[in-house]
């Protein structure tokens, strides 16, 4: 049994991971720069962490199971050589499973030399793709997206390595966000649609790539601009060069300000704090309902709570105190463990919600087992009534694109009324905002959006049968 069978089943989306990378004129411990910006990108990916520095025409690489501080200890981060170029990865598996071996950056061997990718998305025609490389004798280490889109780079590289990530590109079926470096290139890639997120930033004359802003502010570096949908960015001694993949129009994942992006975070010119806050205004004006407190679920919910609060002039309150130091609940080895670990991350602050009718204001609800956990924390803990509201629609349809999602039979309201799913949890209500309404909360944004899960409608094309059995459900 992979250990990848033994997360939890639970109410919460999953993104893949979180990329780095940094390139500078001189030879200096860039690793402690790539540790803080992973330390700031830990929300992305909690299972695993990687560091690969550049140096010498060496590469040198550290990957691991466990979060970046428990990974990277000083005594770890000493033992990388001065360098360069550097990239890091932290992880949540949906493809390949949760172990060491499949743990980021990827380094490898091309026809350039020495070289080390770390990957954000899923490439859904993956599985094809692999076993048309391995009819040509490529052989494979692993059995992930990273690996694959290394060895068909790999294929292609002539003398001209953006021309080969341009190739490949143009095979690639899927979402992905991901850098990779050479002993003198660190070269970053967003995927033709930019459904997953990558920014530039510069810090005295380096360059810096991360999944989101904040990574950039952990280390002190300038936001310059986001990478455009299907833009492919080489930094080397010569300056910035970008060549583009054909564009599809763009659609980034709406879940990004959602869910899976920090509060503090801008993607794509759109504040994800003022996203979250636009949520809980547009909810309370549409679906406002009598009660003595507000409060958000931890964290991602608490802004949209606030931004409720004003609108109505109810209260915000905290209901819920989450215990930050529980560690990674899928290694828990029964469903029961699993599921009671929900009361260890979360519990009610009873002073506060005893006798009180609560609105509750989640960001979503997936399998909906995590909401009806949380109704029944509050009750017990006295709350009057709990009136749920979400920050987004009814998720109907699975994702293939990087979402740790990808059957009808793992979501609540598939082929459930509001009412249905409402009496499932436990709650004295139940609204969620419409597609049209969520789209509003980031009108600010540059670029388009997914919202698949909510209308089964993707900016991707792919045929179902390509869907890689080995990642996915049946």
């Amino acid at each position: 049994m992979y250990l990848r069978d033994l997360k939890p089943c639970c109410d919460r989306f999953h993104e893949e991971c979180g990329v780095f990378g940094i390139y500078s004129d001189e030879k200096r411990d860039v690793a402690n720069t790539v540790y803080f910006g992973l330390y700031a990108l830990q929300h992305r990916g909690q299972e695993s962490a990687g560091i690969a520095v550049a140096h010498d025409n060496k590469i040198t690489c550290f990957r691991d199971m466990g979060l970046v501080p428990e990974v990277f200890t000083e005594q770890r981060l000493k033992g990388f050589s001065e360098g360069d170029i550097a990239i890091g990865h932290v992880r949540y598996s949906t493809t390949g499973s949760s172990t060491a071996f499949n743990a980021k950056p990827f380094v490898f061997s091309g026809k350039v030399g020495r070289m080390a990718i770390a990957h954000n998305g899923n490439i859904v025609n993956s599985k094809a793709l692999r076993e048309k490389l391995i009819s040509e004798n490529i052989v494979f280490q692993t059995v992930t997206d990273a690996e694959v889109i290394a060895a068909l780079i790999n294929k292609y590289i002539e003398n001209d390595i953006l021309g080969a990530i341009v190739k490949a590109g143009d095979e690639l079926i899927g979402s992905y966000a991901f850098v990779i470096m050479t002993s003198n290139k660190l070269i970053a890639v967003r995927d033709p649609s930019g459904i997953r997120p990558l920014c530039l930033g510069t810090y005295r004359g380096e360059y810096i790539v991360a999944s989101e802003s904040c990574a950039l502010d952990a280390v002190d570096a300038e936001f310059i601009r986001d990478l455009e949908p299907g833009e492919v960015l080489c930094i080397d001694f010569k300056g910035l060069e970008s060549r583009f993949l054909n564009n599809r129009g763009s659609a980034l994942c709406i879940f990004e300000h959602v869910y899976f992006a920090r509060p503090d975070s801008f993607l794509d010119g759109c504040s994800v704090y003022e996203a979250r806050k636009e949520a809980g205004r547009i909810l309370a004006k549409k679906h406002p309902v009598k009660a003595d407190i507000v409060s958000g679920v931890p964290d991602s919910a608490v802004v949209a709570a606030r931004g409720y609060s004003e609108v109505t002039g109810i209260p915000y309150v905290e209901a819920l105190n989450k215990n930050r130091y529980v560690g990674r609940a899928f290694i828990q080895p029964s469903q029961g463990m699993r599921e009671s670990s929900v009361g260890i991350k979360m519990n009610a602050i009873k002073a506060n919600v005893k006798g009180k009718s609560v609105v509750l204001i989640d960001d979503s609800i997936v399998r909906g087992t995590t909401s009806k956990k949380i109704i029944s924390i509050l009750r017990a803990a006295g709350a009057k009534e709990v009136h749920l509201r979400i920050c987004s629609p009814i998720i109907r349809h699975p994702c293939f694109l990087g979402i740790d999602m990808q059957t009808h039979s793992q979501l609540v309201g598939h082929k459930r009324s509001v009412k249905e799913v409402c009496d499932y949890i436990g709650a004295d209500s139940l609204e969620y905002l419409e597609v049209d309404e969520l789209l509003e909360t980031v009108k600010g944004s540059r670029i388009g959006f997914c919202t698949g899960c909510f209308t089964g409608k993707y900016p991707v094309e792919f045929d179902i049968k390509d869907i890689d059995k080995e990642k996915f459900e049946e």
